[in-house]
């Protein structure tokens, strides 16, 4: 089983509906992957088009427990007075990065546009999103290293 690093790099959205009547959105974004969750920064008053250039990492296993290789993007409104507004989201499957990333040591998806969809999936705007994985060469005996005859006290 090939550990490591899966990095996300947020980069923006376009297009995203607008759910305020009054002044513009405020996106974020909630990162999700294995119960793993990681949030963006606020886009204060960017509407519908917000820009975050953020980086996030999570630790990934391949092949690892489970069948569940989806990176899940949640865009949310934040609102002051109110809960926050949910906007839509995007999924990104990464179950053939991390075999790659495994066999190579390291795979990478360059930034690419990823469609945001409502609960009822309707297109909501897009969300342009970039992944890498890095394996980590796993340490054997807990990374303590043992010496040869040479090595001994005797």
């Amino acid at each position: 089983m090939a550990t490591g690093i899966m990095e996300v790099l947020l980069v923006n959205a376009k297009g995203l509906k607008e759910v305020d009547f009054f002044g513009h959105m405020d996106p974020y974004v909630l990162i999700q992957y294995k119960g793993q969750e990681r949030k963006s920064t606020v886009a204060r008053g960017q509407g519908s088009s917000p820009s975050w250039n953020e980086k996030f990492s999570f630790r990934a296993e391949y092949p690892g427990s489970g069948d569940n290789f989806k990176l899940i993007l949640k865009i949310l409104d934040k609102d002051t007075f109110s809960s926050d507004d949910f906007l839509g989201q995007a999924t990104i499957y990464v179950e053939d990065l991390l075999a790659l990333g495994a066999e190579n040591g390291t795979a990478e998806l360059h930034p690419r546009k990823y469609s945001v969809v409502s609960a009822d999936q309707t297109y909501r705007g897009e969300i342009q999103v970039g992944v890498t994985f890095t394996s980590k060469v796993e340490e054997e005996n807990d990374g303590q290293k043992y010496g040869g005859w040479r090595e001994s006290n005797f």
